[in-house]
């Protein structure tokens, strides 16, 4: 087969679609990763609040006040997730929030099979960075490390997840990053209470058929 982007891009495509098709094991537990960045925003003048056939009202003008990082980690078949709020998103925020991960929301599984984009800190390198080697090696020994192809964010099911996220607990002007912590903190737990899972429907075969292009063609 030709090599070249699309070539790559298909045969990660295939490994992550197989990936979500497994079945539940709790051992090797599938989760799926990613951030974003929020920005706080102050009010500058009080809103209205809302009155009788009116919703509440709020000036245009806000004050920039800095932004945060959110870390999402999502298991579409439990329908479980996990967060963290961080003030920036370096190697070392994420070695620490794949720890607590592994220590804290799967301490008993085998392996946890991570699924993320390829961003330069989303890696073993970056646990060597965040902790001594002894510990960097035990806790990347629990990693089955899947990657989600160049522009192929959408096949990442923690985008999905920070979306819904957005929509319902972002959606408003949070000032300050420990008060977004706690808003975020009380959503996860109704979200997990609710175990709202995703019902991923997109499959290898799909993929042959509706991304055809990407696949190369041979003369018969």
């Amino acid at each position: 087969m030709p090599q070249g982007p699309s070539a790559e891009f298909v045969a990660a495509m295939e490994d992550v679609l197989k990936v979500y098709h497994r079945p539940y094991d709790a051992d090797r537990p599938v989760v799926c990763m990613d951030e974003c960045s929020k920005q706080l925003v102050a009010e500058v003048r009080e809103p209205l609040p809302p009155k009788p056939g009116h919703v509440a009202k709020e000036d245009s003008e806000y004050e920039r006040k800095g932004t945060a990082n959110v870390f999402m980690a999502v298991e579409p078949l439990a329908g479980q997730r996990t967060t963290q709020v961080t003030e920036r998103r370096t190697r070392v925020d994420w070695a620490r929030f794949v720890q607590m991960l592994l220590l804290t929301a799967y301490p008993l599984a085998e392996k946890v099979v991570l699924v993320m984009d390829n961003l330069n800190t989303h890696g073993i390198a970056s646990l060597y960075e965040g902790f001594t080697p002894d510990v960097a090696l035990t806790l990347s020994a629990r990693l089955e490390i899947h990657y989600t192809p160049k522009h192929g964010s959408w096949l990442n099911m923690a985008e999905t997840e920070l979306s819904v996220l957005s929509r319902q607990c972002l959606d408003r002007r949070i000032d300050d990053r420990n008060l977004m912590a706690c808003e975020i903190a009380t959503w996860q737990a109704d979200r997990n209470a609710a175990v709202a899972r995703i019902n991923w429907q997109f499959k290898t075969d799909d993929a042959r058929i509706k991304l055809k292009r990407l696949y190369a063609s041979f003369e018969v």
